[in-house]
């Protein structure tokens, strides 16, 4: 009997190899300087911890729970009405793992000076494991300090912030933590919430009953809910529990799960309520105020989701380039994606150093009237510009790939589907500039803090002083009309990622100055002046090899 042939066909090489397991917090100077220069070194054991298991285990968990995506059951096999939503063991991994460590409550169950700032980082660095799971885990951490407003709801206050994760539908008298979705639009108003047409009849037990219907009703296996309805006295805010003391199911139904372009590991669902017992936060007629006092804790979140997408895409690409060859040389020894690598490296080193900056803002607010200002109106401008570049520098890192990276085996067509979220969610980019032009109008606390903070950073930079210059003396004139917001808006962004590079002493402020606020750069990643930017110093700033 001869020899059967030798049927392989080829031998597997030129290709990258695999980029887990790493250390996320490790791999990040951007991020470690960040954290030190806002206030949060005294976390860095934690975070450097965290980064670990981001870059390892929940790196994993994320393709599983993402590969899996949740499944809704009405109903069991009796014909019992259940409205449970199903997950693959790897998203409740990932929550716990989450939970545990504080993304969702490092910020008030151990409230030291930094704590928002690390647990920024803490988000920062999930993120870049999974998306999805970001969305309760930022819900829940934005609530805490509204409940903590109502007496009557400090138990639900006080497990939301605790670092104890619980999947069980159980009444929370029987739970050691919580997890909190919300419900807020409704299909005839969108960011309109003001048109809400869900009502809330008052008890005769001080609660209130629900009927109606929310469009988007996010994260709803959740233990509880904050639901906006109308009440006799107008709009107002409630918390809604998913089980109630008893141990009953409340009166609300899932209808069905949305089904989305990306954020696949996140269940969002469309709700009608049928008398759902609720309690109200705040005052009747207040809700739309009430749920502001969240929105600077969910805006900082969405600037963070959308420069980690833009991290973990720059991160992947730069791994990939330093081991694939083509014409000779390793892509990254080749000049023009040199460029786009630098390019995309100033991108996420503005998006870091602002988000933190932010993050700063947030945690001295409750003691510095003047960072409170300036948290109030960077937030809305961070969250808008942030938002809006996470789609073009995801989409130009997977370009490094070719074809591969559009490849589902890899991260990038995952991110490529999450990063147009954080724009829409929290409120579109509309929404933000014109809070911003309200907030340069009606609040001169805001305004005064904006200009302070940009002023902080003249006579370091020529090209800066100039952009500043002009850009102060555009307000100064007039207020920018509605149509010019969104153009005002990219400006003030991109002189305080400037600002808080220059003022940091960072390695990359000048080229960063260059290229967003001089003119060395055109439209397109990749266009940087060589001849004034330093394409090797951000580069050898990206990833360790």
């Amino acid at each position: 009997m001869s020899t059967p042939p030798d049927f392989e066909t080829h031998v597997v090489t030129n290709q990258s190899p695999d980029f887990a397991p790493r250390n996320l917090w490790h791999d990040d100077v951007a991020l470690r300087e960040a954290v030190a220069r806002e206030g949060g070194a005294a976390f860095d054991a934690h975070l450097a911890g965290y980064g670990a298991l981001a870059g390892d285990t929940l790196y994993a968990h994320g393709f599983e729970a993402n590969r899996d995506r949740p499944r809704l059951r009405t109903h069991d096999s009796r014909g019992h009405r259940i409205d449970r939503v199903d997950f693959h063991p790897s998203y409740h991994a990932l929550m716990d793992v989450a939970v545990g460590h504080g993304v969702a409550g490092l910020s008030w169950h151990d409230a030291r000076p930094g704590a928002h700032v690390a647990r920024a980082a803490l988000s920062y660095l999930h993120h870049q494991a999974d998306a999805g799971t970001s969305c309760p885990l930022t819900m829940t951490h934005a609530a805490v300090p509204v409940l903590r407003r109502e007496p009557t709801l400090r138990e639900w206050a006080d497990k939301a912030a605790a670092p104890h994760y619980d999947a069980r539908e159980v009444p929370i008298a029987d739970k050691r933590g919580v997890t909190l979705g919300m419900g807020m639009t409704e299909k005839q108003g969108g960011s309109d919430v003001r048109s809400n047409a869900t009502t809330a009849t008052p008890q005769a037990d001080g609660s209130y009953a629900l009927v109606g219907h929310k469009w988007f009703f996010s994260a709803p296996m959740s233990d509880g809910f904050l639901v906006l309805a109308q009440a006799p006295g107008g709009l107002s805010c409630f918390l809604m529990p998913r089980r109630l003391d008893d141990g009953h199911k409340n009166a609300f139904r899932l209808m069905r799960l949305k089904d989305k372009l990306g954020d696949w590991s996140n269940a969002s669902s469309e709700v009608e309520f049928t008398g759902a017992h609720a309690w109200r936060i705040g005052d009747e007629g207040r809700g739309v105020a009430t749920i502001l006092e969240m929105v600077m804790l969910t805006r900082l979140d969405c600037m963070l989701g959308a420069a980690a997408e833009m991290r973990m895409a720059l991160a992947q690409a730069m791994h990939h380039a330093r081991h694939r060859v083509a014409f000779g040389a390793r892509l990254v020894e080749q000049p023009l994606m040199r460029n786009v690598l630098a390019d995309l490296a100033l991108e996420v080193e503005g998006a870091v150093a602002l988000s933190m900056r932010v993050a700063r803002a947030v945690d001295a607010a409750p003691r510095d009237p003047r960072e409170a200002a300036f948290a109030r109106i960077a937030t809305a401008i961070g969250k808008f510009w942030l938002c809006k570049r996470a789609p073009v520098a995801v989409n130009e890192a997977q370009e490094c790939f070719g074809g591969i990276g559009y490849i589902e085996e890899t991260i990038l067509p995952r991110l490529y589907r999450q990063a147009p979220l954080n724009s829409i969610w929290e409120g579109s980019g509309n929404i933000q500039c014109l809070d911003v032009l309200r907030a340069l109008s009606r609040e001169a606390a805001a305004r005064d803090a904006l200009v302070a903070e940009l002023d902080g950073a003249r006579g370091r930079d020529a090209s800066y002083d100039a952009a500043v210059e002009t850009l102060l003396y555009e307000l100064e004139q007039s207020l920018p009309s509605e149509s010019q917001a969104r153009r005002v808006v990219e400006a003030l962004a991109l002189a305080l990622q400037g600002s808080v590079l220059l003022r940091a002493g960072s390695p990359v402020a000048a080229a960063f100055v260059a290229s967003r606020l001089a003119d060395a750069h055109r439209l397109a990643f990749g266009t940087l002046d060589d001849a004034r930017v330093d394409v090797g110093v951000a580069l050898d700033r990206v990833l360790p090899a």
